[in-house]
């Protein structure tokens, strides 16, 4: 659909604005009593959450590419049929096909309290399964209310089984990464991708000061991230999912990376919600799984 029959069907006045922003790429744009959101249909990707009374939750990279083929760099990018580089295959894409694809809008629909619904979807065809051979439906389905719901559900279609990893890799905006500490991982173990080793995380709050990629694993808590210059608490819950992210690329890393100003770390991290390491999805036919981050301010 274009834009005018995506308003056309699937608009809400006042509410649910489809147009191109970015690259000419296709957005949805919320407005309502809680929140401001967009979500470009290129990834399904969420690139802006705004409540009421505070500046944007979700970080972006001013230098990020809008443009098909390329990731978006921010917002919430989705990692999926994998989590990472492909197992088997460098040529693969990072971070499975999800992002990279064209998904199209299922529903939307104002909630009885006056959240928006949207619901968009990602089936095989042809190009997924030169990556990856089986049959799925995937459906991205956004809450945008006081608080922002953001779920995976994937759909076993095929006649086999099939197990896959996937993340709702998603970046916060702050005020300082050196300024603010995480609550809700003292005494999880996790695995340094830096140097290979598992360690258990003994102190209740972390802070960062250097490059960190963290996977954590058995953990089904609530992080919160503290930041006292932004004046906010912002809480990641979750459903669906074991396994948590923590990534800050750190400034030799970020000047490597050129959909990033050379001083990006300095101003996000990223708290994923994750199935990979212990809690990767083995789905039979006709069975489904939903991954959800729950991100609210408090």
């Amino acid at each position: 659909m274009n834009i005018d029959d995506l308003n056309e069907n699937f608009g809400v006045e006042g509410e649910v604005c489809f147009m191109e922003l970015e690259g000419d790429l296709p957005f949805i744009t919320v407005t309502n009593k809680y929140a401001e959101a967009d979500i470009c249909l290129y990834g399904a990707q969420i690139t802006g959450f705004r409540p009421a009374g505070t500046t944007d939750v979700l970080w972006m990279s001013p230098y990020s590419v809008f443009e098909v083929g390329k990731a978006i760099r921010g917002g919430i990018p989705v990692c999926f049929p994998w989590f990472g580089p492909h197992a088997e295959n460098a040529d693969f894409p990072q971070h499975g096909f999800a992002r990279t694809s064209m998904w199209q809008v299922l529903e939307v629909k104002t909630l009885e309290k006056g959240e928006t619904s949207v619901a968009l979807q990602l089936n095989n065809s042809a190009q997924t399964q030169k990556f990856w051979p089986h049959e799925f439906a995937a459906k991205m389905i956004f809450i945008i209310g006081k608080s922002l719901s953001v779920t995976l559900e994937v759909s076993n279609t095929s006649t086999h089984e099939f197990s896959y990893t996937a993340a709702l890799h998603s970046y916060f905006n702050l005020s300082g990464v050196e300024n603010i500490s995480i609550e809700g991982l003292e005494n999880t173990s996790y695995e340094n991708q830096l140097d290979g080793k598992r360690y258990t995380q003994g102190e209740k709050l972390l802070g960062i000061s250097e490059a960190i990629t963290r996977h954590y694993f058995n953990t089904t808590a609530d992080c919160v991230i503290t930041d006292p210059y932004f004046n906010r608490n912002i809480r990641i819950g979750k459903e669906g999912s074991k396994c948590s992210t923590v990534w800050n690329p750190w400034a030799a890393t970020c000047k490597q990376m050129s959909d990033m100003p050379n001083n990006a770390y300095e101003t996000f991290v990223c708290l994923e919600t994750v199935n990979n390491i212990n809690d990767k999805i083995v789905l039979a036919p006709g069975q489904s799984h939903g991954t959800t981050a729950i991100i609210s301010i408090e």
